[in-house]
């Protein structure tokens, strides 16, 4: 594949597609420089064509939108936290984070942890 600016969806499929068959190139290589630079163009390309303003999402939003987006697992979330069962309730708005819990995630995560101590509702038992 030639790497060129991403344009149009064709453009961006092309490039997703080539992101996948070079998933875990060594850095340094040419396959993990152009995963590299592909990478770079997929991200401006999203960025400008769906762009998401984090800064409104609540917390648990945000952990959705890492989870789902950001290349991480509830089952890393549930290591962070302690118990799958945690992290579960967490996500389904049944326990509220606290401020260990937050700043395990942003460290982890490098997510700046004034994304995660906004308040937001919870559910009902």
């Amino acid at each position: 594949m030639e790497i060129h600016p991403i344009r149009t969806e064709a453009d961006y499929d092309a490039a997703v597609a080539e992101i996948e068959r070079l998933w875990g190139a060594e850095p340094g290589t040419d396959d993990g420089d152009k995963l590299d630079i592909l990478a770079t163009l997929v991200e401006k390309y999203e960025t400008s064509h769906w762009p998401i303003d984090v800064s409104r999402l609540d917390p648990i939003d945000m952990l959705n939108y890492l989870i789902d987006e950001g290349g991480h697992t509830q089952a890393e979330l549930a290591e962070l936290l302690g118990s799958r069962s945690r992290a579960s309730e967490i996500l389904n708005r049944r326990r509220a984070l606290t401020v260990e819990m937050i700043f395990r995630i942003s460290e982890a995560w490098k997510v700046p942890a004034e994304l995660l101590v906004k308040p937001y509702r919870l559910n009902a038992a």
